[in-house]
């Protein structure tokens, strides 16, 4: 059975689809008709999240259909506290912060029970009809897999969820700091060990 990858093929997205990137005027309004009762809206929702939050949370757990299970259990709390959805600041680090604690709350359980290698999770993939590229994926999947999970987190929020530091530290519960310095030393060590790998 290979891994699945942290990123799938999307559609074209309609340009008027909501999508993790938009504007944060946009994720305000997406809570507030959710918060209104649009059934409708929690669709949307998982549209412009889902990938993003997998993402992450494979990223910290390693297997696949955990971080399914984390995703479907974020729309599950996202519905269950619509009347409160009103008050959240800034929705998409929300919902990043529910993934994640839901994420660690995977790994605690998980620790309690044997499961697959985190070296068999695929964090970085490449279109198979090139190898080189898949090659590099797959080498850079390996040495993501030796940090820590603190760190792993913060490269894949800076990087593929389009973080700034200061979200990071919002979603991770740490100072603006503190992810800037755990980002940068994770940084450096992922140079080191492509320096030293072959």
């Amino acid at each position: 059975m290979g891994a699945m990858p942290i990123l799938r093929e999307l559609p074209s997205a309609d340009a008027a689809a909501p999508s993790f990137d938009m504007p944060r005027a946009g994720w305000l309004e997406l809570f507030a008709t959710l918060a209104d009762g649009d059934s409708a809206a929690l669709e949307k929702l998982y549209d412009a999240a889902a990938q993003r939050l997998f993402a992450l949370a494979l990223w910290l757990t390693g297997s696949p259909e955990d971080a399914a299970d984390v995703v479907a259990e974020t729309m599950v709390r996202v519905a269950q506290q619509r009347s409160q959805l009103r008050g959240v600041r800034d929705p998409r680090a929300w919902l990043l912060t529910v993934s994640r604690r839901l994420s660690l709350d995977v790994l605690r359980r998980r620790s309690r029970r044997p499961s697959e290698p985190l070296e068999a999770a695929e964090f970085v993939t490449a279109p198979h009809h090139d190898p080189v590229r898949a090659l590099g994926a797959q080498r850079v999947s390996t040495l993501l897999a030796v940090l820590p999970s603190h760190h792993r987190e913060v490269v894949y929020l800076r990087h593929f969820a389009d973080c700034t530091f200061a979200e990071i530290g919002q979603v991770v519960g740490v100072p603006t700091f503190t992810a800037a310095s755990r980002y940068r030393l994770a940084i450096r060590r992922l140079r080191r060990l492509l320096e030293s790998s072959p």
